[in-house]
């Protein structure tokens, strides 16, 4: 018997994926464990493994597809001792027919009846299409219908009030003749030019003559927009922003860098700082929560989606249990998941969850931002550049090292004074980072 193969879930929220490329073609033999397909789902591009053994009958969908529905069947294999050339995909069943009367004589199909023309009421004198200067009156839908069968609207008289041209007055009128698209209109040197054409679409964005280049949307492209639009839309945000002194951080970072030398370890303040926001959750853990509607979910260890910037999108690898591992371990792991992200072989395992997130612009020279929650998480922190500012330390006026860090909160989840103390809280961290090792 013909084993169908369907588009796989390749994680637990997929609903559809982009076939980006089979690694096989018809009459290939195939066993278990063999690569079939590069599937491109919302957030990475994953092989799609053959569980069966057989010869590869049918590949009923192409490369490039978009859009192709979890459960889809994509191809068909044959079995053990099956004909390949026999083993095609079941048809689809046909619909039952329709029970109806049988008719006394046969009628013309509904689709060419043409509608009874309602005799004109009489009019004083036939008004022409052109009144009202050149301007042609009639109906929208006349307008639209004379479009679409190529009737020029100027041939005809119209029989509608104040002889507008209606949808009546289109019957048996004849086609081929439409009107110009563009009417012409005076030029300020007299001469006739003509009006500007409707720009054309691409998508929703109107065609204004612009050199450009489109560009398909991918899938990880298209489901950042979604889900980002979403959540702006359910999620009110609200935004808190405190300025934190590093100079501690960066004297400690180098310190610690100077011990884990030998280990090949080198710690970024974006390590230190994501152990800085899994601890400040862990001792305010009324913000390590999701809001799911009639129900509050709290968090029992703190998971950190750290922001990742690829090719074509952003991805979160996810720091589990951040609190609870060292800088060392957190740095390595960062380091791996990012290369992966980067080459697009994160696992679901590896993106998916999460309980708050962090992005960093810092290094970009960015001072200062505010960032999009992330759904069903309902923080994020957004981290700017540190940069040389005018400080008071210890009651006098300073150069110091500052960075402005702001906290974005999903305000149905998180009160503004929870919020504010979890900001207070990974400021005192960064500020007295020997916290961060104890």
């Amino acid at each position: 018997m013909p084993i169908e193969l369907k588009m796989p879930a390749l994680s637990p929220t997929m609903e559809e994926g982009t076939l980006a490329k089979w690694l096989v073609k018809e009459g290939d033999t195939v066993k278990s464990g063999d690569l079939l397909a590069e599937i491109e789902t919302d957030k990475a591009t994953m092989e799609f493994e053959a569980i069966d053994e057989g010869v590869v009958s049918q590949l009923l969908v192409a490369e490039g597809t978009d859009n192709v529905k979890v459960g889809t069947v994509i191809a068909v294999i044959a079995g053990e001792g099956e004909d390949a050339s026999s083993a095609k995909a079941a048809p689809a069943p046909a619909p039952a027919p329709a029970l109806v009367a049988e008719p006394k004589a046969e009628a013309p199909a509904a689709a060419t009846a043409p509608a009874p023309t309602p005799a004109p009421a009489p009019a004083p004198a036939a008004v022409a299409p052109s009144a009202s200067g050149d301007r042609i009156k009639a109906s929208p839908l006349a307008k639209r219908l004379a479009a679409e069968q190529g009737i020029d609207l100027k041939s005809l008289t119209g029989t509608g009030p104040g002889g507008r041209i209606v949808k009546a007055d289109l019957e048996g009128a004849p086609a081929g003749a439409a009107a110009p698209a563009a009417t012409a209109v005076p030029t300020p040197g007299g001469a006739p030019a003509a009006a500007a054409p409707a720009p054309a679409t691409a998508g929703s964005i109107p065609d204004f003559g612009i050199p450009h280049e489109d560009e398909k949307l991918s899938g990880m492209r298209k489901t950042i927009a979604r889900r980002l639009t979403e959540s702006m839309q359910q999620s009110p945000h609200i935004y808190l922003t405190v300025d934190i002194r590093l100079d501690a951080l960066l004297k400690l970072r180098g310190e610690l860098n100077a011990s884990l030398e030998s280990r090949g370890v080198k710690l970024s303040v974006n390590d230190m700082l994501i152990k800085a926001l899994a601890v400040a959750l862990e001792r305010v853990p009324a913000c390590n929560v999701s809001f799911g509607g009639d129900v509050m979910r709290q968090y029992k260890r703190a998971d950190i989606s750290v922001a990742v910037s690829i090719p074509g999108g952003l991805i979160t690898p996810i720091i589990v249990d951040a609190g609870g591992k060292s800088m060392s371990k957190i740095s390595t792991e960062m380091s791996e998941l990012a290369a992966k992200a980067k080459e697009g072989k994160l696992q679901p395992a590896e993106y998916q969850g999460g309980t708050a997130s962090i992005s960093n612009m810092g290094m970009m020279g960015i001072k200062q931002f505010t960032a999009v929650i992330n759904p069903p998480q309902a923080m994020i922190m957004a981290i700017g550049a540190g940069e040389k500012r005018p400080y008071i330390v210890d009651d006098a006026l300073a150069i110091a090292t500052v960075m402005s860090a702001t906290g974005s909160f999903d305000h149905r989840a998180i009160d503004g004074a929870d919020g504010a103390l979890l900001m207070k809280t990974f400021k005192e961290l960064v500020e007295s980072p020997l916290g961060l090792v104890a």
